[in-house]
C-alpha cells in the first residue's frame, strides 16, 4: 500500500516536471529589463475559481524590482474593495493575484498594495513562489517579451488538491495590438485552454469584458 502510494506521488511529480520543461522561457533572459510597471492586459485559466469569477476581473497594475539577492519583488495595486485570488486560484508575475473589483466600489478611488517575492531558480527567466495563505507552490516561467512592449507569462500551480495553468499578458501600456493578443490567446490555447478560459481584461472602470 505504502509503496503503491510513492508511486502515485511519484508519478504526479514527473508530470509537474514534465510540464513545467514544456513551458519555453525567454532566450537570454534579461532581468533588469522587466522591472517597472505592467498592466495586466490578458489572463488565462483553467481553475475553477476563475470561472465563477471571470466577469469580475479587471485590468491592474504591477511593479516589479529586483533585489539585492536578485529575486524579483513584485507589487500590484488593485481597487480597495476589490479582492485577488491567490494559491491554486492565481500565479505569474504580480504574486498570482487577479483583480477582482466587488460589484459595488462606492470609493474605488482607493486602492490596495499587495508585495510579494519571487526567487529566482538556475534557469535564467524562471521564477518559484510558495503561496503563505493557500500553500500552494508557483513554478513561474517568463515565456516572451521585449521588455519595452509586453511580457508572456506563464505559471503551473501545484496544491494537494490539484494542479492549474495560468497564462498572463502584459504590457507597458493600458493598450496592445491585435497581433499580441493574438499571440497570448493562441499560446493559451496551445497550454490547452480553452476559449471560455482566455480572457481580455477591461480596464477599471469600464463596464463589462471581452472574453476570446
Amino acid at each position: 500500500m505504502q509503496a503503491t502510494l510513492f508511486g502515485i506521488l511519484g508519478l504526479a511529480l514527473l508530470g509537474t516536471l514534465h510540464a513545467q520543461d514544456s513551458i519555453p522561457v525567454q532566450a537570454d533572459f534579461q532581468q533588469d529589463k522587466l522591472t517597472g510597471r505592467w498592466y495586466s492586459i490578458g489572463l488565462a485559466s483553467n481553475s475553477n475559481w476563475f470561472k465563477e469569477k471571470r466577469h469580475l476581473m479587471k485590468m491592474c497594475t504591477t511593479i516589479i524590482t529586483t533585489t539585492a539577492e536578485g529575486n524579483l519583488e513584485v507589487t500590484s495595486t488593485y481597487p480597495k474593495y476589490g479582492a485577488w485570488g491567490e494559491g491554486e486560484r492565481g500565479g505569474g508575475i504580480g504574486s498570482g493575484h487577479w483583480c477582482i473589483p466587488a460589484a459595488v466600489l462606492p470609493r474605488g478611488d482607493q486602492c490596495v498594495t499587495r508585495n510579494s517575492l519571487y526567487t529566482k531558480t538556475e534557469q535564467p527567466g524562471r521564477f518559484s513562489y510558495t503561496s503563505p495563505r493557500w500553500g500552494s507552490k508557483h513554478s513561474i516561467h517568463v515565456v516572451e517579451t521585449n521588455y519595452e512592449e509586453y511580457a508572456l507569462v506563464a505559471t503551473q500551480i501545484s496544491k494537494s488538491t490539484g494542479s492549474s495553468t495560468m497564462v498572463l499578458l502584459y504590457s507597458r501600456t493600458k493598450e496592445l495590438s491585435p497581433e499580441r493578443l493574438e499571440m497570448f490567446t493562441q499560446f493559451s490555447r496551445e497550454q490547452g485552454l480553452t476559449d471560455d478560459e482566455i480572457l481580455i481584461l477591461p480596464q477599471t472602470g469600464e463596464a463589462g469584458s471581452t472574453g476570446m
